[in-house]
């Protein structure tokens, strides 16, 4: 019997304060892949400001804090990245000045949990601010004295009924 996983949108907003005109949202609603198969993520993102832009890309399991996967720059910052060493194997990502994908190979159970895509916008300002929302918790931060600004929105992506099919 083949096993099914399948994602699903949760809650798009926009934190108040956050750069003017900054969004990311989910490509599509739902997303499905046999277990030991590929499924891909996509975020589309507009934005602002033509300077440097990470995407990053975080799973969260249930009453668990978000784990950190990987991240990739765009625009002037496409030549930066990373991927924790646990997600080498089988986490890979595409940015462009549009969008972000992530794909996941050889599906497991235990890939079934919640998936954030997030974009941080990076520039030289003022004062710095933090905006990070997610599903709808908006909480600014205030940072070091430092001439510089990051502004983080959030989608999200979660398995329907956090189960296989």
């Amino acid at each position: 019997m083949e096993m099914r996983f399948l994602l699903s949108l949760l809650v798009v907003t926009l934190c108040p304060g956050a750069a003017l005109a900054d969004a990311i949202q989910s490509a599509a609603a739902q997303v499905s892949a046999a277990e030991g198969g590929t499924v891909t993520l996509r975020c589309s993102y507009n934005t602002s400001y033509n300077a440097a832009y990470y995407l990053y890309w975080y799973r969260q399991y249930p009453n668990r804090t978000l784990q950190y996967l990987l991240y990739r720059g765009a625009k002037t910052a496409k030549s930066a990245s990373s991927t924790a060493d646990f997600a080498r194997e089988r986490f890979s990502s595409e940015t462009d000045d549009t969008s972000t994908e992530m794909k996941i190979r050889v599906l497991e159970q235990t890939d079934t949990a919640v998936y954030h895509c997030a974009l941080q916008r990076h520039s030289d300002r003022v004062t710095r601010e933090s905006c990070t929302n997610i599903r709808a918790a908006c909480t600014r931060k205030e940072g070091p004295s430092r001439e510089t600004s990051e502004d983080t929105l959030i989608s999200s992506f979660s398995t329907l009924g956090g189960r296989w099919r």
